[in-house]
């Protein structure tokens, strides 16, 4: 069981580097693009456009509206720390319903853009995701609420498929941990924790630098590369003897990360709890979805024989560890060079 845990785990580990060379090195940078678009009255709407910075500039892609509709006077903005925002107000030569609204660039700028509609002033929004191959969609008066709850669930597994640093936290947990049930009890403190924090600083009562947040991820992931090491050369550690603990700790940071992406959206509080739920769910969705591939590489190549050379064995501790530290150098050079935003 061992050789499988981690020649599966290696195999994983490859693929994970290889998605890590392709992506910016800071994981979380790049957040969803946010569209809403709001009724005032007869003809008229607010819209408020939040595109997203990519190493402090900004990602080029903007929304595209019906030819009926022109902007009402000045375009206002500012910025913010991880987008710049824009506000003004459209007029429209009829109703939006059964229009379509689209993101040029989208296909090409590698994120997505929420888009939240209001058909009538005194109505629910209508919520959804729009990605790079599918960049655009066509506004009804009667869309059924399920495309708001689609749209927070597909962001919240994006929001953890996506984030390297997330899924190799996970990643070292396994190789730490002994046994079947002391991972599942991990991994359900983890989510506990996480889910805890995402509540918390998604409505307000906890609120920290985003960027600092993010510096102490890294550095919770060069923790666990070394307590890798330490476990494979035979020695101990409260990490090793009650790994639920230290993930129930860590969780308590990572929580805190995923609620940064909604809260930069400035959700209404009743319909905020209600994403946050969702966006939970969607992130708990990915994570069992990222184990299973693991569970299922284990089992493929249990075959195999432990016989492979001996340096293999501690290149997982060495590579998180490694990619941990250089997160945490980056992370903490951008917080002390651009300042700190917060969540």
């Amino acid at each position: 069981m061992m050789c499988t845990r981690w020649l599966g785990c290696v195999a994983l580990l490859g693929l994970l580097t290889a998605l890590l060379v392709m992506r910016s090195a800071l994981a979380h940078e790049l957040l969803p693009g946010y569209l809403e678009i709001q009724k005032l009255g007869k003809d008229e709407y607010s819209v408020l456009w939040k595109v997203p910075l990519r190493q402090g500039r900004v990602v080029p892609i903007s929304p595209r509206f019906p030819e009926r509709c022109k902007l009402k006077g000045d375009l206002f903005s500012s910025k913010e720390s991880s987008a710049w925002v824009y506000r003004t107000t459209m007029l429209c030569a009829g109703s939006l319903a059964g229009q379509r609204i689209s993101i040029d660039g989208l296909s090409t700028s590698g994120t997505d853009v929420l888009l939240r509609y209001w058909p009538r002033s005194e109505e629910s929004a209508r919520t959804v995701l729009l990605k790079p191959d599918s960049a655009s969609t066509q506004l009804a008066a009667d869309e059924s609420a399920g495309r708001g709850i689609a749209a927070y669930l597909n962001l919240g597994i994006q929001h953890i498929l996506t984030g390297i640093d997330h899924l190799l936290f996970v990643l070292a947990l396994i190789f730490i941990v002994q046994g079947g049930w002391m991972l599942l009890k991990t991994i359900t403190a983890f989510t506990l924790a996480h889910s805890l924090t995402l509540v918390a600083a998604s409505i307000g009562v906890v609120k920290l630098p985003s960027s600092f947040v993010e510096a102490m991820i890294a550095l919770s992931i060069m923790f666990l590369g070394l307590e890798i090491l330490r476990r494979l050369w035979g020695q101990t550690s409260f990490t090793i003897q009650f790994p639920w603990a230290v993930a129930f700790a860590f969780g308590l940071l990572h929580g805190l990360a995923f609620a940064s992406e909604l809260a930069d959206f400035g959700l209404p509080l009743g319909e905020l709890m209600m994403a946050v739920l969702l966006f939970n769910a969607g992130v708990e969705i990915g994570q069992i979805l990222f184990i299973a591939v693991v569970l299922v590489v284990w089992v493929s190549l249990s075959k195999f024989r432990d016989d492979w050379p001996r340096w293999v064995k501690p290149f997982p501790g060495y590579a998180i560890g490694i990619a941990g530290a250089f997160w945490f150098v980056e992370r903490t050079m951008a917080l002390i060079f651009n300042g700190a935003g917060y969540t």
